[in-house]
């Protein structure tokens, strides 16, 4: 069986309330779908949870015009806890999740008039492509960039979904043996050394850094994939320093991101090459696991900082849930790309949020 990566589904969002969560995200940044809402004990995942099975409520949210998802979770018998201190740029883990824009300024207006908390102006990267950051209800750092890709147009929303995140790496050399060589991100848009003023809004954003931003050669194709979207991961590494694990002391599913989640087909021949490659699966569920709504198995692994990478390979998916409708992906040629009518039923699922 082959493998095949349709892109990035998800990333994964620690909050404190999951509903004000989603409301913010639905609201302010239009991912306003809900793909499944899953209230049950995530069993699994222990190992990353103190060693025991915890409660949860987790809400998968989607954005019509294209991008990934969110994966919007919290603890529901223990209170989720905030880093110690504000995570600085370059600390080991996803510090930054980077969402698509058509246009950065009409963006920067319509999430200033939705209230989203904007830090600073608009910005350059390297590329001198313009930029902005924000932050969530919960003190997790956005960067809002433009992207070409757009699977439709919506009124009046002036962003997509996820368009990938920037990770905190101690070697970049060594992170891209998983990033580059499995994970496909085998094109460097850009490879810079020194201090950026770009970052200098963030905390420890003035300091001297390594970063790469990356991208991948070969367009996704199949299922989901049209949807998805193309996607980057920038690599961050602090130098003349030592970074901060952002999760050191606290369970997966505290405030932050938790993981970074790839659709993908071939899970045995998937994880036989990350075996090879050195990045062995830590957890995997059964074959017949369910999310809300959703079903499929997954599994994740650990970059070489410990950053937790999930792959999901999915089974069933609803479409229009008032209708019973579902989508039963097993009987699919992976190859085939799913219908654009489709993947626009998704949107009978959207929850309308008042402006």
């Amino acid at each position: 069986m082959e493998k095949i990566i349709y892109g990035i589904q998800q990333i994964g969002v620690g909050v404190s309330d999951a509903v004000k969560g989603f409301q913010w995200y639905g609201r302010v940044l239009g991912a306003d779908i809900k793909v499944f809402d899953d209230n049950n004990v995530a069993t699994y995942m222990a190992p990353y949870m103190g060693g025991n099975p915890h409660k949860k409520h987790a809400v998968l949210a989607a954005n019509i015009q294209g991008g990934s998802c969110y994966e919007i979770w919290q603890f529901t018998d223990r209170t989720p806890q905030p880093p110690k201190e504000e995570i600085s740029i370059g600390d080991l883990g996803i510090c930054v999740a980077k969402i698509k824009a058509r246009d950065i300024q009409e963006a920067y207006w319509s999430i200033s008039d939705r209230g989203g908390k904007i830090i600073g102006e608009i910005q350059q990267d390297p590329l001198l492509l313009p930029f902005f950051f924000m932050e969530d209800l919960y003190g997790n750092k956005l960067q809002i960039v433009e992207a070409k890709d757009w699977f439709k147009r919506r009124k009046n929303c002036a962003t997509g979904g996820v368009y990938g995140c920037i990770i905190g790496v101690s070697d970049i050399e060594r992170s891209r043996k998983l990033y580059s060589d499995v994970l496909g991100y085998n094109t460097v848009i850009y490879d810079e050394t020194g201090v950026f003023p770009d970052l200098s809004l963030l905390k420890g954003g003035n300091r001297r850094f390594r970063r790469i931003l990356l991208t991948h050669a070969e367009t996704r194709y199949g299922s989901m994939a049209a949807l998805l979207g193309n996607s980057r991961i920038e690599l961050v590494q602090l130098l003349d320093d030592v970074p901060e694990k952002i999760f050191a002391g606290r369970y997966w599913g505290d405030i932050g991101f938790i993981h970074l989640c790839f659709d993908i087909y071939g899970m045995e021949t998937l994880k036989a090459e990350c075996a090879a490659a050195g990045f062995p699966f830590t957890v995997e569920s059964d074959n017949a696991f369910k999310m809300g709504d959703a079903a499929g198995n997954w599994s994740y692994l650990e970059d070489p900082d410990g950053t937790l990478i999930e792959f999901v390979e999915t089974k069933k998916i609803p479409l229009v849930k008032k209708w019973g409708w579902y989508l039963n992906l097993e009987k699919r040629d992976p190859h085939k790309p799913l219908p654009n009518w489709m993947i626009s039923a998704l949107a009978m699922n959207r929850v309308k949020f008042p402006d």
